[in-house]
């Protein structure tokens, strides 16, 4: 019994000091992870900055093509309504034709 009493903690410590270890070594090698990644996403970021001209572009360009596309569905729909709606007949002319 004393024998395990002397032994275990031996045992817990040694335990815990490898775990100590892998722990830190874990931390490193997330460290260096974090840097290539770091790395790579700045990259990402420059290549992102160099195609924002070529987005804006694009952009100003539909929004344009938007406008004229809205203009013209507009102007039909205006021409098709003026082509099916009746136009109203002014009725007070006609009266003060017949009155004269």
């Amino acid at each position: 019994m004393s024998f395990l009493l002397e032994f275990l903690p031996i045992i817990i410590y040694i335990l815990l000091i490898v775990i100590l270890l892998i722990g830190i070594v874990l931390a490193i090698k997330c460290l260096i992870t974090l840097d290539k990644v770091e790395k790579v996403v700045d990259n990402v970021n420059e290549k992102v900055k160099a195609l924002d001209g070529l987005f804006h572009i694009i952009d100003a360009t539909t929004d344009k093509v938007v406008l004229i596309t809205d203009k013209v569905v507009e102007g039909l729909t205006s021409l098709i309504a003026n082509l099916f709606v009746p136009k109203k007949k002014k009725k007070k002319k006609e009266t003060k034709d017949v009155i004269e």
